[in-house]
């Protein structure tokens, strides 16, 4: 295990998701990752500029980072999808899984600000 960059990513704490504007210019963002079978799911507001940014454009980087969003690895490219809402619960309850006590309370105040509906997940399948 561990020796795929699906692996190494999956299994690490931050994942640092390039995403990019009309005019091809990229904005990295840092965000928790959980595994998907052959892919990364994860989770962010659904208004975010991120998702509107995918919606637009569905190539992405990915990479590893710390909690500031600096990299830690190489980036490789893959293709993002915005999740259907039970796949985007299903996300959520990966990350509570994988974060613990500070997951679960991130997700908890989300859900009291947002609701359920506020946040979706991404899929993210990386590139042969």
């Amino acid at each position: 295990m561990n020796d795929t960059p699906l692996d190494r990513l999956g299994a690490g704490s931050y994942l640092l998701i390039t995403s990019f504007r009309k005019n091809g210019t990229g904005v990295p963002t840092p965000v928790w990752v959980v595994r998907d079978g052959d892919g990364l799911g994860v989770w962010t507001v659904a208004d975010s500029w991120k998702v509107k940014r995918i919606r637009a454009r569905a190539d992405v980087l990915v990479g590893p980072c710390d909690l500031r969003g600096n990299p830690t690895g190489e980036q490789v490219p893959g293709t993002a999808e915005i999740c259907d809402p039970a796949t985007s619960a299903r996300y959520r309850k990966l990350i509570a899984r994988k974060y613990g006590v500070v997951g679960r309370l991130s997700l908890l105040g989300s859900r009291l600000r947002r609701g359920t509906d506020g946040t979706v997940g991404i899929r993210i399948t990386l590139a042969d």
